[in-house]
């Protein structure tokens, strides 16, 4: 085999490891988020009774040990709030986008016909200053910027151990470049969950595998519990945290970093 052939071997290599490789973590940060089960929006309850993403779901788990995962976006006039779907319609009963609606008129609303609210970021995180760790999910919208940037501002007043993720790589890159400090995470899915919902097959080939991780460098993925591509499992074995989720049962700790759980009551630390 001649020098040129070499040369392209060697860059059949090299650039699909250099696109996946994560970021670095130091040894404190590692310690810190590994090894950990984090409830999913907070310690709801099966029956609703106790909500997703609602302030008593979350002061359970804090109580509990727990680390927390929660989902933030923006309300109209530019709140940041803890909610996951961009309609309101299954947790709420109510047909409208939450960032169409102020945050006076979400506040409004209720959580599964229960008495609690739709809370502010900030509420939730005085609510659980000094839990186990706390991962945040900014999702994705037509804000991006704001909510990265109000979303850092928050967070600067928070001494908690706290690491953020997406599934959106700019975001995740918005932090690697603005927020260096943070842990940042890189969330995926199955390919088939990307297409289902309406993205075509070229994106959807692209985040299902985080070929975009070059522009992030992110820390961890937390990837759907299923099987994981060849490009994610690399990108872990270069260093990246893995963390599964959605979680219904202790032996999905198996062979990950980190767990994000929801419906039973595993072990806070297992690692």
């Amino acid at each position: 085999m001649d020098r040129n052939h070499w040369k392209l071997l060697l860059t059949a290599v090299c650039v699909p490891v250099w696109a996946v490789a994560p970021g670095h973590l130091n040894r404190r940060q590692r310690a810190v988020f590994r090894g950990v089960n984090y409830a999913h929006r907070g310690l709801h309850s099966r029956d609703r009774s106790v909500p997703e993403n609602s302030l008593p779901a979350f002061r359970q788990a804090a109580r509990e040990g727990y680390g927390i995962e929660l989902d933030v976006r923006l309300s109209k006039d530019g709140e940041v709030v803890v909610f996951h779907d961009d309609m309101l319609d299954r947790v709420c009963g109510v047909h409208a986008r939450v960032d169409d609606l102020t945050f006076d008129e979400l506040r409004s609303l209720r959580l599964y016909g229960t008495e609690e609210q739709i809370p502010l970021f900030s509420e939730v995180l005085r609510s659980i200053r000094g839990t186990e760790a706390l991962i945040v999910e900014l999702k994705n919208g037509p804000r991006n910027r704001e909510l990265c940037e109000k979303t850092k501002a928050i967070l600067d007043g928070y001494r908690g151990n706290v690491c953020i993720e997406s599934f959106n790589p700019l975001i995740v890159a918005w932090f690697r470049f603005h927020a260096p400090h943070l842990v940042r995470g890189q969330l995926a899915t199955s390919l088939k969950d990307y297409t289902r919902d309406g993205m075509n097959i070229a994106a959807a080939f692209v985040l299902h595998n985080t070929l975009l991780n070059f522009l992030s460098r992110p820390q961890f993925i937390a990837y759907q519990i299923s099987r994981r591509p060849l490009s994610v499992r690399l990108c872990t074995a270069l260093g990246a945290l893995n963390i599964g989720w959605t979680s219904h049962e202790p032996r999905c700790e198996k062979n990950r970093d980190a767990v994000i759980f929801e419906f039973y009551r595993p072990r806070q630390r297992y690692l």
